[in-house]
């Protein structure tokens, strides 16, 4: 007989199986242990360094990704800006009158 309930197409078997907190928990042990025997890769500033420019430039060749995060900071900034020329004009028309 098989170990997979009747009409459904997952196993109940294995480490995908899991809950999230239950993996998690897993991984973490997992992660304590390398570090412990040594076996842990753990970055110098250059590597890291290396990781994050590559990373950038990827995310950087995506020209429809670059156009929306600049126009939310246009918008953003754009915004408070707005903000500060209507108190200026205030302020002027209060000192003009």
């Amino acid at each position: 007989m098989s170990s997979k309930n009747p009409g459904s197409s997952t196993s109940k078997r294995g480490f995908a199986s899991m809950d999230e907190e239950r993996q998690r928990e897993i991984a973490s042990e997992g992660g304590r242990a390398a570090h412990a025997s040594g076996h842990a890769h753990q970055f110098t500033s250059e590597e890291a360094r290396r990781a994050g420019q590559k990373g950038g430039e990827a995310v950087s060749a995506n020209r429809e990704h670059m156009a929306a995060i600049g126009r939310k900071g246009g918008e953003a900034s754009h915004g408070r800006r707005g903000d500060t020329k209507s108190a200026r004009s205030g302020e002027k028309n209060e000192e003009g009158d």
